[in-house]
């Protein structure tokens, strides 16, 4: 049944994820790849945006709030190396690419798809700009917190505007284990774990201080809402490190950003992580993150398993199978009845647990949309 209108989307956002008593819980079905667009517009969307013309399609006459003014705090390194294209054969780029790696892509795509989630792209990674401690030294130089372009030249225009916010405000940042590995590369990073440890907690340490120092101005000026900070760190069955690693290297720098988002008003603490979470969410919550998300059902999380498990000690976003989407029909309504008791119980925001892929046809899409409205109180 629709419920009445009561509370601005920050309201709403931040009550529904804090097992709160929301007007209705946010309409959040998930973003489009690409390639999904591209197959989209031949099958009804006839160049509307998608968002509009999702909720012109199912009917929702009060569309619900999205985007407002955010404070784009820049996390990179400044400044960046040059993108250079090295070789081009054989079917695929060899790039050089703004973080210093060097990386291989099809030439299907623009090279610049290495660094962008436009679509689901494969990479192959050959190089990495930090092998040794003489090399992360030098890394060291691009990270000066107080660098003028960390914030953009409008900021106190926007956090007088940030101040009357009626929707949620963000700051987002890659984690400690994200970073290194975009320094180190994966496996060398691992290997790092053993063979160096003390330089793993010298990166992380130098990273944690980084972060800190340049989200201190966002959190001083009283203007966030949540903290998304994102580590990708597990695989399709377990988790990219062990949990005594995590606690170990890690879990240092999630308890110092968490206590700073707390004690500056941020309610929400959310982690991004693709994969099967289910070791590191104790340890998440131990640190205070209090969400996560997006819940890869292919991964094997379950929502329901873990909500007896966890209580309401941590929320989710997403957890919406995206293989259901693509079958349609009864397979859609079978997985959002799945997630009903979570629903239910508050703290869950339903969503497509990742980039909607293109094996999702523009119909179904609507299908699932309508229903997932009429779940979260918008129809």
């Amino acid at each position: 049944m629709k419920r009445p209108v009561t509370m601005t989307s920050r309201e709403r956002y931040i009550e529904t994820l804090t097992f709160g008593a929301p007007d209705r819980i946010p309409f959040h079905p998930g973003s489009p790849r690409e390639s999904t667009l591209e197959r989209w517009q031949a099958e009804g969307l006839a160049g509307r945006f998608w968002f509009e013309a999702l909720c012109e399609d199912i009917g929702l006459d009060e569309a619900p709030a999205r985007g407002g003014v955010q404070p784009d705090v820049d996390f990179r390194m400044m400044p960046q190396f040059e993108e250079e294209v090295l070789e081009h054969r054989d079917g695929h780029y060899i790039v050089r690419d703004w973080m210093g790696n060097v990386t291989e892509i099809s030439d299907e795509y623009d090279y610049t798809y290495i660094r962008s989630a436009k679509d689901f792209v494969t990479r192959k990674w050959h190089a990495f700009p930090v092998e040794n401690r003489a090399d992360f030294d030098e890394m060291k130089k691009r990270y000066a917190p107080d660098d003028s372009g960390r914030y953009p030249a409008d900021w106190d225009e926007r956090v007088a505007r940030m101040k009357s916010r009626k929707h949620p405000v963000s700051i987002n940042f890659p984690g400690p284990f994200w970073q290194m590995r975009e320094w180190c590369g994966f496996e060398p990073l691992c290997m790092l774990f053993l063979d160096d440890p003390d330089l793993v907690r010298e990166m992380a340490a130098f990273w944690t201080d980084f972060v800190s120092r340049t989200m201190a101005r966002a959190l001083e000026a009283g203007v966030v809402d949540r903290v998304l900070i994102q580590e990708d760190m597990a695989y399709k069955e377990k988790s990219m490190v062990s949990p005594a690693m995590a606690r170990e290297f890690l879990a240092p720098s999630w308890r110092r950003w968490t206590g700073e988002a707390r004690g500056a008003g941020a309610a929400i603490i959310d982690m991004d992580s693709d994969g099967k979470v289910d070791e590191l969410i104790p340890i998440w919550i131990e640190c205070g993150i209090n969400v996560c998300d997006p819940m890869e059902v292919a991964a094997g999380n379950d929502l329901n398993k873990y909500r007896r498990r966890f209580s309401h000690n941590i929320g989710y976003t997403g957890g919406v199978d995206k293989r259901a989407i693509a079958k349609g029909g009864a397979a859609i309504k079978a997985e959002l009845d799945r997630l009903a008791p979570v629903v239910a119980d508050g703290g869950y925001i339903p969503g497509c647990d990742h980039g909607v892929p293109a094996d999702v046809s523009w119909p179904d899409y609507v299908r699932y949309a309508r229903l997932l409205a009429q779940m979260t109180g918008w129809l």
